[in-house]
């Protein structure tokens, strides 16, 4: 389980999600798709798509990975989550396969969510990629649109070390004759998808070089703005074939979190003191969420950092401020980072704080030493802020 266990779990071989989908009968050449991937906002970006189609008025399947308390989060048809009922029905029912082709988790759940996906008849799902694109599970379908929001040095170790090779992974997503919209052009990564795209027979659009109006979403953070742009660009193409109107998209875009049930981006969780999670952690989104964390108005500023234990330390605790006071501690899944690590590394770039044996504890002992007029980040991992929402 990828979620749990890091790379150790990640199958470079697409046998066993055909095998499964032969074995359910092809459902997911049953209803109509979406297919986002990227190394950065690709949640976002899917849960704006599926709910400005929800307020278009079809019925809009979610794929998304991965959850934050409840794995149901990761199937869900119009902002409802499957039935737990389903999820067990599917198992039962499945297992024996299941078992003897000894299928990893994403690899059952994938089966689970088109399976559940076909038998509810949804007009649509938009289904966002687990880890690259090429190899991903999710890969087996034929969308009407493909998506790639970015690329960053993320999971190096199994998607290249350079951009150009992650971009090769993820514009492995792009079909024959399908469109595709890419969120930035970069030197190094759109020659790549211009290539593909070019192979494929696939139209390709750069949504950064689209004019686009000037929307709002209720996803805060200025980080934003390039995945509303990404989305309004996708939407756009869709317009052709789908009737979706200029208040759909305005409305989409307003209410996400109320018709996906989306959290974990600039998620504003207290107040007295303010108390605001996010779920980056690599680089660029840290980039991104720090600069939007200077934009804030503060007296004193507390940070609780919780990370796992393949992240690039070297790369992310630059961009962390050093006028903070930390708390540092392990999230509660194996990968997590023991928290004196994390925080000795920590003190090689000063930040310099206290460790706390659990996210709780030191989210407590933020509250404890900070006003009411304090700001507290929570961050570092999708993990850490899991165990706080």
């Amino acid at each position: 389980m990828y979620q749990r266990i890091g790379a150790g779990a990640f199958k470079k071989d697409l046998t066993n999600t055909l095998e499964l989908a032969t074995h359910l009968g092809d459902p997911h050449k049953k209803f109509k798709s979406i297919h986002v991937a990227g190394t950065n906002g690709k949640g976002s970006t899917s849960h704006m798509i599926a709910s400005i189609l929800h307020e278009a008025g079809f019925k809009v399947g979610l794929y998304t990975s991965p959850h934050l308390k409840d794995f149901r989060e990761r199937i869900k048809i119009n902002g409802r989550e499957i039935p737990e009922e389903n999820v067990i029905g599917f198992i039962e029912k499945n297992q024996g396969f299941l078992s003897s082709h000894k299928l990893s988790f994403f690899e059952m759940t994938v089966g689970m969510s088109f399976d559940y996906f076909a038998r509810e008849q949804v007009d649509i799902a938009v289904i966002e990629v687990g880890l690259g694109g090429r190899l991903d599970s999710t890969n087996i379908i034929t969308p009407i649109l493909s998506v790639i929001t970015n690329i960053g040095l993320d999971h190096v170790e199994m998607l290249g070390g350079t951009l150009a090779e992650i971009a090769g992974e993820k514009a492995g997503i792009i079909k024959e004759g399908i469109p595709v919209v890419i969120g930035e052009r970069s030197e190094e990564t759109s020659p790549v998808f211009i290539a593909t795209a070019a192979l494929n027979n696939a139209e390709i659009t750069f949504a950064e070089e689209e004019f686009i109006a000037d929307y709002n979403s209720d996803l805060k953070g200025d980080y934003q703005k390039k995945n509303i742009q990404t989305v309004i660009t996708a939407v756009k193409k869709l317009q052709k074939d789908w009737n979706i109107s200029e208040a759909d998209i305005i409305n989409g875009l307003q209410k996400v979190k109320e018709n996906t049930g989306l959290r974990g981006r600039w998620d504003l969780i207290g107040e007295q003191p303010k108390i605001i999670c996010d779920t980056a952690h690599n680089a660029e989104g840290l980039q991104w969420v720090m600069k939007q964390l200077q934009k804030e108005q503060y007296d004193r500023l507390f940070i609780v950092l919780g990370v796992v234990n393949d992240k690039d330390l070297e790369k992310i605790l630059p961009l962390f401020p050093v006028d903070a006071t930390y708390f540092f501690t392990r999230p509660d899944v194996p990968r997590g980072l023991d928290a004196e690590i994390l925080k000795e590394k920590a003190t090689k770039f000063y930040l310099r704080g206290e460790v706390r044996s659990t996210v709780t504890e030191a989210l407590n002992a933020a509250k404890n030493e900070a006003g009411k007029s304090d700001l507290i980040y929570v961050g570092g991992s999708t993990f850490t802020v899991a165990e706080i929402i």
